[in-house]
């Protein structure tokens, strides 16, 4: 049995860590450029498997290959397959970014995709171009597969959270460039972004959002949280309650992040009851803020049907 919310403290596995985002970046940008769009950017993310990560199938059937990128991270291979069953795989253990960056496009390159990437770092604070990186090589397996594991019973929670919304939510869904795994709730209401924001950012945030995620940890907050948020931040946001007492609203940027810090949920006596109790006080807080109707979008449980109770 692996433990509940198992320990992964970002000072164990920081450079294993930066290295991997960066492997996680390379594939991620390959995605973005070989998937078909969706709205607020649902089609970029990586999905859990029962290995680790996915791209889900991308390409144009009938016109370029249809493939798709594992990352076998209890085995810690790369895998590409085509769907014409044509399959490429290498070790990801020992290998620098820049060799990681090769031995991908030259997986490609065998399977005859062609795909062309923006190929340096995003918002890594660090413009080395991947081709270019030797200096990231760090990979210890057991860290990366603690990864996968902490992420995939994450990933549960944040689906049980979901089911109690039946308005427009996007999917759980783990971001490669910022590295956290994430759930947003959609108000219903068409805000837009701020007109100068960059393109990327105005699609995200086009609609307001409630947003509930996880990330494992920075130089700015170097341990693992979870989190929420409200976009755009309604007034007197960070003044709402939260619970557990252990939550709190942390600045950022000029506005306010909802955190529950991942080993105060370790050390409860429920830890997933724990994480809901925190996920939804921050998500009514933002709807009480915002003015939403908080009845009126709720599936308790996953259910919308009022006579469901009764006919069973």
């Amino acid at each position: 049995m692996v433990e509940l919310f198992p320990a992964i403290p970002l000072a164990e596995w920081a450079d294993t860590k930066e290295t991997f985002h960066r492997f996680a970046q390379i594939v991620g940008k390959v995605r973005l450029a070989a998937s078909v769009r969706r709205n607020h950017w649902w089609n970029v993310p990586f999905h859990l498997t029962g290995r680790g990560l996915t791209t889900r199938p991308m390409g144009t059937p009938g016109r370029t290959p249809v493939f798709c990128i594992d990352f076998d991270l209890v085995g810690h291979r790369l895998i590409v397959d085509r769907l014409d069953g044509r399959s490429v795989a290498f070790p990801l253990v020992g290998l620098s970014v820049a060799a990681f960056h090769r031995a991908l496009f030259d997986a490609l390159a065998d399977l005859g995709i062609e795909v062309d990437i923006l190929a340096v770092p995003f918002d890594l604070n660090d413009d080395t171009p991947f081709a270019e990186d030797t200096a990231h090589a760090a990979y210890d397996p057991a860290a990366v597969t603690r990864y996968w594991q902490v992420l995939s019973q994450v990933a549960l929670v944040l689906e049980r959270f979901a089911a109690d919304f039946c308005g427009k939510i996007s999917p759980v869904h783990h971001f490669w460039h910022t590295f956290d795994i994430a759930v947003t709730r959609f108000t219903g209401r068409i805000v837009g972004a701020e007109p100068k924001a960059d393109p990327v950012t105005r699609e995200a945030y086009s609609w307001e959002v409630i947003s509930a995620g996880f990330w494992f940890g920075d130089k700015e907050r170097p341990w693992p949280a979870f989190y929420s948020y409200t976009a755009p931040e309604p007034d007197g946001l960070g003044k709402e309650p939260l619970s557990p007492a252990t939550a709190a609203w942390e600045g950022t940027d000029g506005s306010h992040l909802a955190i529950l810090r991942y080993d105060d949920a370790r050390a409860a006596e429920d830890p997933v009851a724990t994480v809901l109790e925190f996920l939804s006080s921050a998500y009514e807080a933002g709807a009480r803020r915002t003015g939403r109707d908080l009845a009126a979008l709720a599936s308790p449980h996953g259910v919308t049907d009022p006579q469901l109770d009764e006919r069973n």
